[in-house]
């Protein structure tokens, strides 16, 4: 996968990059990064990117040219790759595990990071994908920007070693994981579940599957809602919902 960013501020990218799995990734070539100061593509002679509302209106807006140019350079320097160029903006569509392995599908993601008051709405032309972290606002999208990558890399293949490991992980099927546990078995008078160290794995998935749903109907039972359940999953859930009202 290839990934552009373009940012008025590339320094915040170094540390989260470069370090822990996405570096490891970058450094097995399993992913190229690159990120750009778009102001480095103004064409005006002081690299303003920014200028006053039309209309007026608080904040200053980003002008569409020096993005615009950006995007140009990236396309000129893949071609050949089909790009999907999300835009970070509060009024986007939520971000969510969902959205993660669709971006983990495609071959080259585009990152454009607002700051200030907003965009020229010419920018959005541009892009295929507006997205918000959440529902609220930060000073830009450098953030929103690393939690997507990081969010989306994590799930490519060879990436984390064990491909298992993203698809158990909360979110990703539709119910938040449920409790783990490693040595000691028993730490601080707090034993590990025995159902969990007899070699059982029949007793274990079902375990697992269960606290998966209580854990998800104790902290987001919105969640719920959401999930096409099993006859064994409504079963259980029965379960957890009487054992939950003692």
């Amino acid at each position: 996968m290839k990934i552009d960013i373009l940012t008025l501020f590339p320094r915040m990218f170094e540390g989260p990059l470069g370090e822990s799995i996405i570096g490891k990734a970058v450094d097995k070539d399993l992913l190229s990064i690159q990120v750009l100061n778009f102001r480095d593509y103004s064409d005006n002679k002081h690299q303003t990117v920014d200028d006053y509302p039309y209309g007026g209106g608080a904040g200053m807006l980003l002008k569409a040219q020096p993005i615009f140019s950006a995007i140009e350079a990236i396309e000129e320097q893949a071609p050949e790759t089909k790009k999907r160029v999300i835009l970070l903006d509060p009024a986007g569509k939520r971000f969510d595990q969902t959205m993660a392995e669709e971006f983990s599908q495609e071959e080259h993601l585009v990152f454009i990071c607002g700051h200030y008051e907003g965009y020229d709405e010419r920018i959005r032309t541009l892009v295929t994908d507006e997205v918000s972290l959440g529902d609220y606002v930060l000073t830009g999208g450098e953030l929103g920007a690393m939690v997507m990558v990081d969010a989306t890399v994590r799930l490519l293949p060879e990436v984390l070693g064990n491909n298992l490991s993203a698809q158990t992980d909360s979110h990703s099927t539709g119910l938040l994981e449920h409790p783990q546990y490693t040595r000691p078995a028993e730490f601080n008078g707090m034993a590990v579940p025995e159902v969990l160290t007899n070699g059982n794995h029949k007793l274990i998935e079902e375990w697992q599957l269960k606290e998966s749903l209580r854990r998800t109907y104790q902290r987001r039972p919105d969640m719920l809602e959401k999930l096409e359940l099993t006859d064994q999953m409504k079963k259980m859930l029965q379960e957890v919902e009487h054992e939950e009202a003692e």
